[in-house]
């Protein structure tokens, strides 16, 4: 593995921040500005943080930024429907290649995550000042490293079952709150040759942000989903008998 810094893009839709004074209070740099600074503050000079948001042009997800990004970090709740579509395929195709995504909390709902799931990720959820305990369940996993169990977030929005996602590769954290659901908040997937980590702690009405225990494990996220490899997009290759090296390009199907 590469001790180079890790190359991580914040991307907050910074509408909330905008047009709610609580919230502009409560995250006055903006929750982009607060996840970078909280991941920050655990990973150092092991990253190289950027932030980037909804109204930059191309959502600030340009080609050149996303082939300097070896981690997308991803926050979005009232704008899902505003992201280009087109830079969602950019995305797309950039994780298939290699580059690691972190999805938080409302972004279950985004573009880009419900293209790679494949499924509605819908859920259920009440914003009533809750108190969630994050549970480890899988704690020989990096993105566990150094996490106390439970974390306990003294305000939050519940996030229950059922959650409408493809049974994950490594579920890692369970959470729990105060009417008695339960969720899975910590989950691992892989799609192509990139690593994708999702969770959800993390409201705009509540100070999820501020909180280490939360940061920290995005951090571990953050780490654990760095490329390995260089960037190389999955292809369809035909071979001769007895060549297995020199895959010719073929083209199929989607491209008839």
């Amino acid at each position: 593995m590469s001790t180079a810094p890790i190359r991580v893009v914040v991307w907050g839709e910074n509408r909330h921040e905008q047009v709610e004074p609580s919230v502009a209070e409560r995250y006055p740099d903006g929750m982009h500005g607060a996840i970078a600074k909280g991941v920050g503050e655990w990973l150092g000079d092991k990253a190289a943080i950027t932030t980037h948001t909804l109204d930059e042009p191309e959502h600030g997800l340009t080609s050149d930024v996303l082939d300097e990004t070896d981690v997308l970090v991803w926050w979005g709740h009232a704008a899902h429907g505003e992201v280009a579509d087109e830079v969602v395929e950019r995305v797309h195709r950039h994780v298939l290649a290699g580059m690691g995504l972190v999805v938080l909390h409302s972004g279950h709902w985004s573009k880009i995550f419900t293209k790679l799931m494949g499924t509605t990720c819908t859920l259920r959820w009440r914003s009533e000042h809750d108190r969630e305990l994050v549970w480890t369940v899988n704690p020989q996993h990096p993105i566990a490293r150094g996490i106390p169990n439970p974390i306990v977030i003294p305000e939050q929005e519940m996030y229950g079952e059922y959650f409408d996602v493809p049974t994950p590769d490594e579920l890692i954290f369970i959470s729990g709150f105060t009417g008695g659901e339960v969720f899975r908040s910590g989950m691992t997937y892989r799609r192509g040759f990139g690593r994708i980590f999702y969770f959800s702690p993390g409201d705009q009405d509540f100070p999820v942000y501020h909180h280490p225990d939360v940061n920290h494990v995005i951090a571990n996220g953050i780490e654990w989903a760095r490329p390995d490899r260089e960037r190389e997009t999955p292809t369809l290759l035909r071979y001769d008998t007895d060549d297995f090296f020199n895959g010719q390009g073929y083209r199929g199907a989607f491209e008839r």
